[in-house]
């Protein structure tokens, strides 16, 4: 297998007024990925002339792009215009489905979601008693579920899911504990154990850290761009790097 690259960030939070200040950091993507993942909040309040401004910025950029949508994105409840401006410019939106790319005969898989929270083993919610309680939790197991049936399906030598909220707690390190259950749900990583992958990436706990590994054992990494503190990582994999290294 060849090595191969991945770009990804999140939380770039978009605005009307943003033009100009992302394609300087993505110009040379290329020179250092052979993907870029955007894991959400893409925009600031999901309006559709914020997406044309992200869109605009990521236009004909010499790798693909695949890309989730964020809490942020669904505000305006506008979450389809966002989509289908963002697919105009060439930047596939996942949402319970995924997509397979050939990079140079090695076929890289992604699966994408959102996700939702929920909170984690021993501080978490269940569908139990009031009907918005069963909504919230029901709305999280859907989407571990489809996220789930994403990555069984591909059939790619990388499995990477793409995520917005966290699967694990270790990368939520630093936020509050008590908004631990806003900013994901062990119910997403159980959906990646049972259906394998090599690496998470998500976004979201702007004050998490970046590294956490699933109960399974797969590489969990928080790519907001306020953990980053830059344009993006760059993840590896091949027989030179191992699965999921570092490579910046």
């Amino acid at each position: 297998m060849r090595g191969v690259r991945v770009a990804a960030v999140g939380d770039v939070h978009v605005g009307v007024e943003s033009g100009g200040q992302l394609r300087p950091h993505f110009e040379h993507v290329a020179q250092r990925a052979d993907v870029l993942l955007l894991a959400g909040d893409l925009t600031r309040v999901g309006h559709p002339d914020e997406a044309a401004v992200l869109a605009d910025e990521l236009r004909d950029l010499p790798v693909p792009v695949l890309a989730v949508l964020g809490n942020h994105d669904h505000h305006c409840d506008a979450a389809e215009q966002v989509v289908k401006v963002l697919d105009h410019a060439g930047v596939r939106v996942l949402e319970g489905d995924s997509a397979v790319l050939d990079v140079d005969g090695t076929r890289v898989g992604v699966a994408g979601a959102k996700g939702f929270g929920g909170g984690f083993a021993g501080a978490c919610g269940s569908e139990f008693g009031e009907p918005e309680m069963k909504a919230f939790m029901g709305c999280t197991r859907e989407v571990a579920g489809a996220l789930e049936e994403s990555l069984l399906a591909l059939e790619a030598d990388v499995r990477i899911a793409l995520l917005h909220y966290s699967p694990v707690e270790a990368t939520l390190q630093g936020e509050r504990l008590e908004i631990y259950p806003f900013l994901g749900s062990y119910l997403l990583a159980e959906a990646v154990d049972r259906a394998g992958a090599d690496l998470v990436v998500h976004g979201h706990a702007h004050g998490g850290s970046e590294r956490g590994v699933t109960p399974g054992g797969v590489p969990v990494r928080n790519v907001a761009q306020p953990v980053l503190k830059r344009a993006y990582a760059v993840y590896c994999f091949g027989p030179e790097h191992g699965h999921s290294s570092a490579c910046d």
